[in-house]
């Protein structure tokens, strides 16, 4: 399982964080970070595997983002949101 993360789309509510610390606060930004993420072509998203074990905090972490700017893939299927 793959979580991605754009960072140009979120707004900085920060209820990623609190589901999974596989997102960190970065308030100087006013924006989460997907911690230990690979950049994409583009530099805003990241994207990053899934320990083992993580799975369903990762998946509240996308369900609860506001503007969906997670999206979880579970061999290549998206599967949220």
């Amino acid at each position: 399982m793959k979580i991605e993360f754009d960072r140009d789309t979120c707004i900085g509510m920060f209820q990623c964080v609190a589901e999974w610390d596989g997102f960190e606060k970065d308030e100087d930004a006013g924006k989460a970070v997907l911690v230990d993420g690979d950049q994409q072509d583009d530099d805003a998203v990241s994207v990053r595997e899934v320990p083992e074990g993580e799975e369903l905090d990762a998946k509240f972490a996308a369900r609860t983002c506001p503007v969906d700017a997670i999206t979880v893939y579970d061999d290549d299927e998206q599967v949220i949101p």
